[in-house]
């Protein structure tokens, strides 16, 4: 399973699922970078 994101701003995001790991990716997305709203699918496609 997906659980791990580079973030092009250089931030690692980790998540315990992939659940976890889309909850994380978009508050980091909203707080970071608003206005780039990603998918479930499009968080889990960029992951490994």
């Amino acid at each position: 399973m997906a659980k791990r994101l580079n973030c092009p701003c250089g931030e690692y995001i980790e998540g315990e699922d992939e659940d976890d790991l889309v909850e994380k990716t978009q508050a980091h997305l909203s707080e970071k970078h608003p206005g780039h709203d990603y998918t479930r699918e499009q968080i889990l496609f960029l992951a490994y």
